[in-house]
């Protein structure tokens, strides 16, 4: 089963920043980590109120918000860090499309992860990260993320992440997300071989029914990492505030690994309408198969049945029918008749196949 892209709207002629929450929305969890070049701090999960108090200047102090099933408390995180009401509006009511907006006090992005479960083969959600002076704010439709690999850099101090800033740690979480599509794809890839050699045994509706589920999902992953790729090229394009020139120069690896997601996909999204004409062109031909065995023992029955029809009709005057030996001459005239069919068939090619010399 692979997810909708319905997006979430409200309702028609509402005031802007009105926020609409899904009922299957989850509750927020808040987890807050605060470092420096030195140390690393785990604040665990403070009240909304208090996050404000908690950026400290020196420091870099990740906000990570996961589930927006509490719009109250959304409300109170977005007064505390001066968050447009427009810009919690693109938070909340996803999926919005990837892009980057900059803000008097913070910089926007948004994002689209993409991860896969054994329910489902593609999870796509929209991930939003506020870059402030010293701090990140992120928020996430569900628990979990793509993001360990980000807090085990943090925890053991591997690479610059911790001598860097806010806008590193921002640049960080993006190429998280834009790297986990490679696993994803890998995923659709292998499946897709695997179905490529069902076909070819057996084009049965079921094979024809995954197919169009990989296709499917070979479609989310594009309306992921297009978007984000056009986003990022504006982004660089542009350049922000927020952003020191250090920061651009890993961002612009991060674009590359976007346009070769984005050229994979589009290989991958070719192998599939090949994969289909496949499957097409295999149900013509077994269907074709068939319809010419059918045709074959029609063609041999035909004078069979037309000779039972001449001698089955029963008139007094019939001399065959008064002969002891009518009966077998007439199956052996019969036999004959479709034994001359066969060969005749086979030697016009139309029954069986020869292969060709090698």
């Amino acid at each position: 089963m692979l997810p909708s892209f319905k997006k979430r709207h409200p309702p028609v002629g509402a005031r802007p920043g009105t926020l609409v929450t899904a009922e299957s929305a989850v509750p927020p969890k808040i987890r807050v980590l605060r470092y420096d070049r030195e140390t690393i701090e785990d604040l665990g999960s403070p009240e909304p109120e208090a996050l404000p108090g908690l950026v400290q200047p020196g420091t870099v102090t990740w906000i990570d918000v996961q589930g927006l099933g509490n719009e109250s408390l959304l409300r109170v995180i977005a007064k505390g860090f001066s968050i447009h009401a427009l810009a919690l509006e693109d938070v909340v009511n996803v999926p919005q499309r990837p892009k980057f907006e900059e803000y008097p006090s913070h910089l926007l992005a948004i994002a689209r992860m993409m991860r896969t479960t054994p329910e489902q083969l593609v999870v796509p959600e929209q991930v939003s990260l506020f870059l402030g002076k010293d701090y990140v704010l992120s928020f996430q439709e569900r628990y979990g993320d793509t993001f360990d690999p980000v807090r085990v850099r943090l925890a053991e101090g591997i690479g610059p992440i911790r001598e860097s800033g806010a806008d590193y740690l921002t640049y960080a979480l993006l190429d998280a997300i834009i790297d986990g599509y490679y696993p994803v794809l890998d995923q659709v890839g292998e499946r897709m071989n695997q179905l490529e050699l069902r076909i070819m045994e057996r084009p049965t509706p079921r094979n024809l029914d995954r197919l169009n589920e990989l296709k499917f999902a070979v479609m989310i992953l594009h309306r992921g990492i297009a978007p984000e790729r056009e986003a990022l090229t504006r982004l660089l394009r542009d350049k922000s505030g927020f952003l020191r020139d250090e920061v651009m120069v890993y961002l612009r690896d991060t674009m590359d690994h976007a346009v070769q997601l984005t050229d994979a996909l589009d290989t991958t999204r070719e192998l599939a309408a090949s994969l289909l004409n496949t499957y097409l062109s295999l149900l013509s031909n077994r269907t074709n198969d068939v319809m010419k065995v059918l045709t074959i023992m029609a063609s041999i029955f035909i004078p069979l049945t037309f000779m039972a029809g001449l001698y089955g009709m029963n008139f007094e005057r019939m001399p065959e029918l008064h002969s002891p030996w009518g009966y077998p001459v007439l199956l052996a005239v019969m036999a004959v008749t479709a034994g001359i069919l066969l060969l005749y068939f086979r030697w016009k090619g139309w029954l069986g196949s020869d292969d060709d010399d090698e």
